[in-house]
């Protein structure tokens, strides 16, 4: 009657059967496979746990679940108790009963192995149940039982609330390994999980069982080492108090230890950063490992999954085909399968260069520094894939301007890479450079200052010295594009008349408008060549002809302040810009404003907006069914500014005169302001006044003919300095325009079946939609020439619930039966949506990254503090916030932002985390679970903090520096 097994050895399972044998027992079977020293064991199949739930009546609590928000902790947790009872008060067929007792040999680990377990964008560490030294068929059977109830534990319900998984997608295997009686155990990162540098491992031990070490029960002996040289690089002993030992009957009991010294040798330490680095070259990613050591002093793995902590290190090559949209997410239906690409990329220090190879980044002059431009541009989202691929080509023609050969337009600069949906550029040759390293430290320190100082932190670094020290190749770039676009002349030109700089601005919005739409019976390729020619050769060589006027501006600005010396206080300069005129984004508020001036004069309209949510509101402005001097005044709006979004550099972003929901919020803002010297025109107009009467203040300190010139430069600072916000304007134009180009081919591939909707072509890339569109040999219609999926990724509906055939799958070619090709892109646009729905939730963005992974952030230690707390560091970053100490999570409750102090967690405790600001410990190291944890919900952590709660009180105000391991407390 049944023909899916209810038992497998770890032996036969690949990484294909997810499905079947959840995350854990997938991992264990690939180690098994592999050759790497797992002690033997099998799977109960997720099959068991289907034909036991089956009939237990969890629709109620699986219907309520999916209405219940992750921040509703109570709610959560009755239905999970429902759950648990329903679960544990099924009846177990004799059939599954029968072969989980014949599966009971000798002391087993009785694990959970859920299909959203150990994946490579979540590890769920420690949210399912796992017993140790079970002894005798019944009590295997028993803890398999419990195994299968844990699936509905408060912790699993809340971490599956909180990272957006389906609580109905989510199935149970259980594994029964056998028990390694170790003399000593722990836990072992591949990489380090606090500064993010690959091929680093840190390990901590103690003796007895690593429950001791993964639950945060003991103090360990933590270790760091180099894996590429064996060098024990940080060596710190823990008082290993408590260890977790066998009883002869089964179960296990804590006893106290006075272990002195370290409980491994150092030959034992390297062996296990060996067996590391062979586990993570397996898979291709950073590993998170679970490791024992028994009385012969053989060494064994009992569990491995990827560290879904680490932030990926940016590569310049495209995502290969029709893989994923955010770089570095894996493929989610194989978390596995050995990737010997990865590999190879890991082996050569993280970093991929043109074509995604490169240096390596550990060696000297190979390492290599990202700067997120992404970050820099306040654009914490994910970019889609339609808008990476804009931003590959606007890359390409910069580097164009500047004699940087390109290989593929597509492809961007050399200098461009991505990870994780976000946009980073190699800023490694100007950091080298002497002209670089003056310049970009000091752009950014106007853009984004952070940033400046971390780069300014890596001068030191001799990987990064300065080997470029002639100013002559930069001076002639700068000397050749200067004269090809006739910048010095302009910019003299705005100097001496300055509305000469601004007609010029105008004529550049009518040359766009003029240039940006294709033919309307233009084809969709050539709509879509167009799109390319306008991104990848027209767009960027139009924004010089507007520069001129604002750095003539910014020019005349650093005059002034050279001629004032300190005769000009601090900030008084900012003064002068204040209220500047012929600012596009400044006009774009006060037209607002003066919108919402006139519909004051309009009390039904006034009441409509003040009273009705904007979503629905523009619903009405779609329908005709506003009040008319709502819908002209926006209409009117629009057409000028309709163009702009928030995180508008995305071209996937929707404009707002598609959705203005965000415009009419803010217009509905301006009518509640009441008091008139609040308002906007008010604000400009004495921002402006103030400037005037600055620019005269200042020149009279100075007096003389140096006052005339310094009157002279402010004054034209205030007349072209404006004009810095038209070049962004002039793109977020060009890129609306593509956009409205790329939804009618978007319209064309839904017509033929391709896309739910034309908005789905922005989760593609430039290249996936010309395949689509290109006629090939015997394939004449959009639906033949659909990119195929990637390999190992299947639709999502058969994801979760249809193991895969052993060994995997073949992607199906266009023109075969199966799957139908109208449906291949929708699959793909539905994984990469998923992709960016997880990658929104990512809590922490790196301003610099280095190609081995280093965050410079997350190693820039503060100096030590007279008084702090100190313990080790265990999740990067720094926190104030109220403590709440908590010696037992029930009935606890923190405040959104407290930080939690408590002896030691377990998993019990991790609801908690939900709402915590930060965490401090006064158990565990780095590697233990409530660290884990804590790294994946964004949370800076300190542990191993020597009476903490006694040392801090319930309302004391303190910081949390999770880098450096301090608390201060005062």
């Amino acid at each position: 009657m049944y023909d899916t097994p209810l038992i497998l050895k770890f032996d036969d399972i690949d990484a294909g059967m997810l499905p079947l044998v959840g995350g854990k027992a997938a991992n264990l079977g690939v180690l098994t496979t592999a050759g790497l020293p797992v002690p033997p064991g099998l799977c109960v199949t997720t099959e068991a746990y289907r034909r036991v739930t089956e009939q237990a009546g969890l629709e109620e609590v699986l219907d309520a679940l999916a209405v219940t928000a992750a921040g509703e902790t109570r709610a959560l947790n009755e239905l999970a108790g429902r759950a648990r009872e329903l679960v544990l008060a099924a009846p177990v067929p004799a059939d599954i009963a029968d072969a989980v007792r014949r599966s009971a040999h000798g002391p087993v680990a009785v694990r959970s192995s859920a299909t959203a377990e150990d994946l490579p964008h979540a590890s769920f560490a420690g949210q399912q149940d796992t017993y140790l030294n079970v002894i005798g068929a019944a009590a295997v059977l028993d803890a398999v039982r419990r195994c299968w109830a844990s699936l509905w534990s408060d912790r699993a319900v809340a971490y599956r609330a909180a990272n957006g998984i389906d609580h109905r997608a989510v199935l149970a295997a259980v594994v029964i390994q056998e028990m390694v009686q170790s003399e000593v155990a722990g836990v072992m990162f591949t990489a380090n999980p606090v500064t993010g540098r690959r091929r680093e491992a840190v390990i901590d031990a103690s003796p007895g069982l690593g429950e001791a070490v993964v639950s945060g029960a003991v103090n360990p002996d933590h270790f760091v080492v180099d894996t590429a040289t064996g060098r024990i690089t940080e060596r710190r002993l823990g008082d290993k108090r408590l260890a977790v030992r066998s009883l002869p009957g089964g179960g296990v009991e804590h006893v106290e230890t006075g272990m002195e010294g370290a409980c491994v040798t150092d030959a034992q330490i390297r062996a296990l950063a060996e067996l590391g680095g062979r586990v993570e070259d397996h898979y291709g990613s950073p590993q998170d490992t679970e490791w024992a050591v028994d009385a012969g002093g053989a060494l064994w793995l009992t569990q491995s999954r990827p560290i879904t902590t680490l932030f990926p290190v940016p590569r310049h090559a495209r995502p290969a085909g029709a893989g994923s949209a955010v770089a570095g997410a894996g493929r989610r239906t194989d978390p596995t399968a050995r990737r010997t690409d990865r590999a190879a990329h890991l082996r050569s220090g993280g970093h991929a260069g043109p074509g995604g190879s490169g240096p390596v980044g550990g060696e000297p002059g190979g390492a290599r520094i990202y700067f997120s431009f992404s970050v820099a541009q306040g654009i914490y989202a994910p970019i889609t894939p339609m808008g990476m691929s804009a931003f590959r080509l606007l890359s390409s023609s910069a580097a164009a301007l500047l004699g940087v050969p390109v290989t593929d337009r597509l492809d961007g600069a050399p200098q461009f890479a991505e990870a994780a949906g976000r946009m980073f550029i190699d800023v490694t040759g100007m950091m080298r450079s002497r002209v670089g390293r003056m310049g970009l430290p000091r752009v950014l320190d106007v853009m984004e200052a952070r940033s400046a100082t971390v780069l300014r932190g890596l001068f030191d670094d001799p990987r990064f010295s300065v080997t470029q020290r002639s100013v002559r190749p930069a001076l002639r770039r700068l000397v050749k594009n200067a004269i090809r676009f006739r910048i010095p002349a302009r910019a003299a030109q705005a100097l001496l008349k300055p509305e000469k700089a601004h007609r010029r601005a105008e004529r550049l919005g009518v040359r766009l408008r003029a240039q940006l739409a294709a033919p309307a019976d233009a084809t969709a390729l050539e709509r879509l060549d167009h799109v390319e020619r306008i991104l990848g050769t027209r767009a960027v060589p139009l924004l010089p002809t507007v520069v001129p006027g604002p750095l003539a501006g910014f020019a005349m600005l650093g005059l002034a302040y050279r001629l004032l010396g300190d005769r000009a206080r601090p900030g008084e300069l900012q003064t002068v810009l204040r209220g500047l005129p012929h600012n596009v984004t400044t006009e774009m508020d006060l037209a607002l404003w003066h919108l919402a001036t006139r519909i004051r004069a309009d009390r039904e309209a006034v009441s409509l907006l003040l009273g009705t949510p904007a979503a629905e509101l523009a619903d009405r402005f779609g329908d005709g069914t506003l009040p008319g001097v709502v819908d002209r005044g926006l209409k009117e709006f629009l057409a000028v500014y309709g163009v702009r979004a928030v995180a508008e550099i995305d071209l996937g972003v929707p404009r707002w005169s598609e959705d203005p929901t965000h415009v009419i919020g803010v217009l509905a803002n301006y009518l509640r302001l009441e008091d008139p010297a609040l308002s906007p025109d008010a604000l400009f107009a004495r921002g402006a006044a103030e400037a005037v009467l600055m620019i005269k203040s200042l020149s009279a300190r100075v007096g003389g003919v140096r006052g005339l010139i310094v009157r002279f430069a402010l004054s034209r600072a205030r007349a072209l300095a404006g004009i810095r916000e038209l070049p962004k304007f002039s793109m977020v134009t060009i890129l609306a325009a593509m956009r409205a180009e790329l939804v009618t081919i978007g319209t064309g591939l839904t017509t033929h079946g391709l896309l739910d909707s034309p908005q789905d072509i922005f989760f593609l890339t430039m290249e996936e939609v010309r395949t689509a569109l290109t006629p090939t040999p015997g394939k004449t219609t959009p639906e033949q020439n659909a990119p195929a999926p990637s390999e190992g990724r299947t639709p999502a509906a058969s994801r979760q619930s249809t193991p895969a055939p052993s060994g995997g799958s073949t992607p199906t070619a266009p023109g075969d039966a199966a799957p139908p090709y109208p449906a291949t892109l929708r699959v793909l646009v539905s994984e990469r949506r998923e992709d960016a729905a997880r990658e929104r939730r990512r809590r922490h963005l790196p301003r610099v990254l280095l190609s081995d992974g280093t965050e410079p952030e997350a190693v820039a230690t503060a100096a030590p503090v007279d008084g702090a707390l100190t313990g080790t560091p265990a999740s990067a970053g720094s926190v104030t916030g109220i403590a709440r100490v908590v010696l037992d999570p029930v009935g606890a409750h923190l405040e959104p932002g407290e930080i939690l102090v408590c002896p030691s967690t377990d998993p019990g405790w991790t609801p908690l985390f939900l709402t915590a600001g930060g965490l401090v410990m006064e158990m565990g190291g780095a590697n233990s679970h409530g660290a884990v944890v804590a790294r994946e919900y964004g949370i800076p952590a300190v542990v191993g903090v020597a009476s903490a709660t006694e040392h801090i009180v319930t309302g004391q105000r303190i910081t949390l520096d999770g880098t450096s391991g301090m608390v201060i407390t005062a």
